[in-house]
């Protein structure tokens, strides 16, 4: 593998806990029953756009849907100045396929502004070639949009390029987009959904990678 598209949230970074306790809050503050912590991350690889309105449990207009979205936004910054961490053996791995001259990306169903402010505060943004987050694409995971525009824009070929993520959505995106996929067991909160979508590869450290 050549090209390596990586999502964020539990597979370069453990930041689980900080999308569960922001949502919750934002939930809360708006006044709406406050979801599961296991519905939460059932959702988890899904834009807010798409899994907000499923865990409200009464139907929410643009405007009220929008109102969340914002809380949520703010409540996730607060938490995630000490929530989010990278995983262990994550950086090695990452300055080894850059060393290798592997080109690294992220794709994100999270806005690419608190994308790129998040891969900066845990010292990774100079690893990556480029982002892609949901703002930057029509469709979400697990449409191909974001790795077929980074394919597209770098003038990458498809059948050295890899996604790694640890959700069936980024398995199913790189499916869509006709990748090889490898599933990240190391933060996948379902590894039974994620070994259903038949990666490629299935991998159990980030140093896993280098062997790809």
């Amino acid at each position: 593998m050549e090209n390596f598209f990586f999502d964020f949230d539990n597979t370069i970074a453990d930041s689980s806990q900080v999308a569960v306790l922001a949502t919750q809050a934002a939930y809360r503050v708006r006044g709406l029953a406050v979801p599961t912590r296991e519905a939460i991350v059932g959702y988890m690889g899904v834009p807010i756009e798409v899994s907000f309105a499923k865990l409200a449990t009464v139907p929410l207009s643009s405007a009220e849907l929008a109102a969340l979205f914002t809380e949520f936004r703010q409540q996730y910054q607060q938490a995630e100045r000490t929530g989010i961490r990278p995983f262990a053996g994550m950086a090695t791995t990452l300055a080894a396929l850059r060393d290798q001259g592997k080109q690294l990306f992220v794709v994100s169903s999270k806005h690419s502004v608190p994308l790129q402010r998040n891969l900066t505060q845990i010292g990774f943004a100079a690893f990556f070639t480029a982002i892609c987050g949901s703002n930057q694409v029509a469709h979400y995971k697990p449409a191909p949009d974001s790795v077929l525009k980074l394919l597209s824009q770098f003038n990458l070929a498809a059948q050295s390029s890899v996604m790694i993520g640890d959700a069936k959505y980024d398995i199913q995106m790189g499916h869509n987009a006709g990748v090889a996929t490898a599933g990240a067991m190391w933060g996948a909160a379902d590894p039974a959904a994620v070994s259903a979508e038949a990666p490629t590869y299935l991998v159990h450290q980030p140093a896993d990678l280098l062997t790809l």
